[in-house]
């Protein structure tokens, strides 16, 4: 079980982003973004946005950082489509 983090180079208001996944479940990254303080509302359908203030502190607490296409390759199975936006469990 393994939650990963890629680069924040993703632009949006006025500020770069990382995705936070897990590679094995929901449970585990609404458990380790809980654990870190990241809102409920940063989840959007299979991953966390973080800003690239809070990239270092979830290096430090044990989420991996990983290249984009890593980080997508290994959500795989847990992918889901964007227009089903609940948040999954």
């Amino acid at each position: 079980m393994t939650v990963l983090i890629d680069p924040p180079r993703w632009p949006a208001h006025g500020r770069l982003w990382a995705h936070l996944v897990s590679d094995t479940s929901y449970a585990e990254l609404h458990d380790f973004a809980a654990a870190n303080g990241i809102a409920e509302r940063g989840f959007d359908h299979d991953h966390y946005d973080v800003p690239a203030e809070r990239y270092d502190l979830l290096v430090a607490a044990g989420a991996v950082p990983v290249d984009s296409r890593e980080l997508l390759r290994r959500l795989g199975p847990l992918r889901q489509p964007k227009r089903d936006r609940r948040l999954p469990r």
